[in-house]
């Protein structure tokens, strides 16, 4: 009888386990076509608004690439902030830097992606923000092994040197010749800024 009682427990264990295991599956399955149903969503939310600025109709075009950035898609997100930046539909600087930091902060990207982004935020900022703000924004970029690190110098560099702070550009452009996997075309125009525009 005994016996009989543990059969009948292992089996109801056995069954419970397998039940376990299917609503696992199931939920793995159904998630998944949610976040393929919501990125199929966010992409045509994209490809409509481009579509009706390209073609003329621009009324909520804005709007739409604003909830495109804010769905945090890593695809589709960074396209609709360059997509609102390259055709001047936001004025506002600051506007734009929360949208750059949405990106930068909250959206799962990969890491040079991110930095990519950090150096389009540099790139957009540093025809009016300050040299500390500037090298804010860029430290991360700067303090790393990044692919993007020779952009970046170069950028600073380029900041300096339009401010006529030579010196300060001179430094920046220098780091870039001993950088080991700078960027070879930013490191022989910078071979060549420094022979035309530093030599004695």
């Amino acid at each position: 009888m005994d016996e009989d009682i543990k059969i009948i427990n292992n089996k109801k264990k056995l069954s419970i386990l397998i039940l376990a295991i299917l609503l696992i599956i199931f939920a793995f399955f159904f998630n998944q076509e949610r976040i393929e149903k919501n990125k199929e969503k966010i992409a045509n939310n994209y490809n409509t608004a481009s579509i009706n600025f390209l073609s003329g109709n621009k009324i909520n075009v804005k709007n739409k690439m604003i909830n495109v950035i804010e769905s945090k898609d890593k695809t589709y997100s960074p396209l609709a902030l360059y997509f609102l930046i390259d055709n001047n539909i936001i004025e506002s600087k600051e506007e734009i830097n929360q949208y750059f930091d949405i990106l930068i902060n909250q959206t799962q990207l990969e890491k040079e992606i991110k930095n990519l982004i950090i150096y389009k935020k540099a790139l957009f900022n540093s025809e009016f923000e300050t040299e500390n703000n500037l090298l804010k924004i860029l430290n991360p970029i700067i303090n790393s092994e990044s692919i993007w690190k020779s952009h970046s110098l170069y950028l600073v560099g380029e900041y300096f040197f339009s401010k006529n702070e030579k010196k300060k550009a001179k430094e920046f452009f220098e780091k870039i010749l001993i950088l080991e996997n700078a960027n070879p075309n930013i490191k022989l125009e910078v071979q060549k800024r420094i022979q035309r525009d530093f030599s004695e």
